[in-house]
């Protein structure tokens, strides 16, 4: 028996399907015989009790051009779904946020994936706190003494947005850099969230490594290395991807967080690792699957489907998948 999955993502027709995860999740569970419906993060609804989406029936295939087929619009209510992926990018803003307090309408009788209420409790920059040891020295604030003084401490540092995603916003400021009050005046009037600052780890030119888990085991990894003159690794703004392997250290930080992702039902997680430190949990949209595959010969996509089919199995046992 097949399951009935709605993607709730962004336009599933601007999507590059050599690089897309949601992509190859979706021509798995095709390929499973499970029956896929797309949505937009906008056309999901509460009315009277109950959680409302304006679904298209969706078919993809591995075609430039004419990777997707979407068919009529319905609007149809999500308890009667099995399973709904909600893979839409960041900002994690009061949007997204919306969105998982209406997911927790009908999860876990329908399944989301991942967790919406644990979604909404694990800000990739902050869900790092709590786990002790694993992060580089961290000051999260919107006192401007405060990081001046983490810099008199450190030095060499980072600054970003709390919320921020991609690398949007991500400035390195070094020692002698006489921008760091100009920075704070414009991060003051852009966000009223504090910032995060980090001490700068100067590994990242070897690269920032994302590792993937599913169900809260290390399942492959990428090294994506910024270009010359960027401190930013992200792939979207030239970083290069790379073959990977899990190093000792990557083990040991997988290790220390994967029983709890397991435990909050946070099943498709991407973390990245710099050196040996830990420095964002990603459980939005988290990405990195064919590139992994492609390095290692894998089909990551397949574990996914299988972690989301035995938890399916555990809520439904009559059910046959």
């Amino acid at each position: 028996m097949s399951l009935a999955v709605a993607i709730q993502m962004d336009p599933v027709e601007t999507i590059n399907i050599d690089a897309d995860s949601t992509f190859v999740l979706a021509l798995e569970a095709q390929r499973r015989g499970h029956a896929l419906f797309h949505y937009l993060p906008r056309h999901l609804f509460f009315r009277e009790g109950r959680v409302y989406a304006r679904i298209c029936p969706l078919t993809v295939r591995r075609e430039r051009g004419r990777h997707a087929d979407l068919g009529a619009a319905e609007t149809v209510d999500l308890a009667t779904l099995d399973v709904v992926l909600m893979r839409q990018d960041p900002p994690f803003d009061m949007a997204y946020i919306t969105a998982t307090h209406l997911l927790e309408h009908v999860h876990p009788a329908t399944l989301v994936v991942n967790d919406p209420v644990q979604v909404r409790n694990a800000p990739e920059k902050l869900f790092v706190t709590h786990f002790e040891g694993l992060m580089p020295p961290t000051l999260i604030t919107s006192d401007r003494d405060a990081v001046l003084a983490f810099r008199d401490r450190h030095k060499d540092i980072i600054i970003k947005p709390l919320y921020g995603n991609g690398g949007a916003g991500v400035f390195h400021v070094t020692p002698e850099d006489e921008n760091l009050n100009a920075l704070l005046e414009m991060f003051t009037q852009l966000y009223r969230e504090p910032i995060i600052v980090q001490l700068y780890l100067p590994s990242v030119r070897e690269g920032d490594k994302r590792i993937i888990l599913i169900d809260g085991e290390a399942a492959g990894a990428l090294n994506r290395v910024p270009p010359k003159g960027e401190a930013r690794s992200n792939l979207h703004v030239g970083g290069e991807a790379r073959k990977a392997t899990l190093s000792q250290r990557d083990r040991e930080i997988c290790e220390a967080i994967g029983p709890t992702l397991k435990e909050r039902g946070l099943v498709f997680v991407g973390i990245d690792v710099i050196g040996d430190y830990l420095t964002e949990i990603n459980v939005t949209s988290p990405t990195g699957l064919q590139e992994i595959n492609r390095f290692d010969g894998v089909t990551l996509e397949r574990r996914v489907w299988d972690a989301i089919e035995r938890r399916f199995k555990a809520r439904h046992p009559g059910r046959p998948v």
